[in-house]
């Protein structure tokens, strides 16, 4: 286990993997809750309303968001989120439906065929460059 700085808090803490203190990750669990909340009582509200009414900082929220543990379907959300990968905007999680499927199919290939053909390896003692280094020489002595 490694101390590491927790990203939100700053406080060191013993790290299993992840960046996130333990207390932090209870909070945020907590403000997910709050903001789930509202949001299916409120459905089109922006960002910045459910922020202010909740409490909720933008930036946990767009955690949130990335994690694919919220969607916002508003107008005010409309570029918040953009793929990794082909940038196009979308309302949840970090990739798009398009280049999750590529990354999924390209996976699968990639677990079908774990080991791929072995290359040849270069012999180093034959051609024209067979030669010895010094430490050789001089050990030998």
């Amino acid at each position: 286990m490694n101390i590491i700085q927790c990203k939100i808090c700053k406080k060191p803490f013993q790290s299993i993997g992840g960046m996130t203190c333990p207390d932090c990750l209870i909070q945020i669990d907590r403000d997910y809750i709050t903001v789930r909340d509202y949001i299916y009582e409120n459905p089109h509200s922006h960002m910045d309303k459910v922020s202010e009414e909740t409490g909720v900082s933008k930036a946990i929220i767009m955690q949130l968001l990335k994690e694919g543990r919220l969607i916002l379907e508003s107008a005010d959300t409309e570029g918040l989120l953009r793929c990794e990968m082909c940038k196009k905007t979308i309302s949840s999680g970090r990739m798009c439906q398009v280049c999750k499927s590529k990354v999924a199919s390209t996976m699968n290939k990639s677990m079908k065929n774990p080991n791929p053909a072995p290359q040849e390896k270069k012999d180093l003692n034959t051609g024209k460059h067979n030669a010895k280094m010094h430490t050789d020489i001089i050990s030998r002595k």
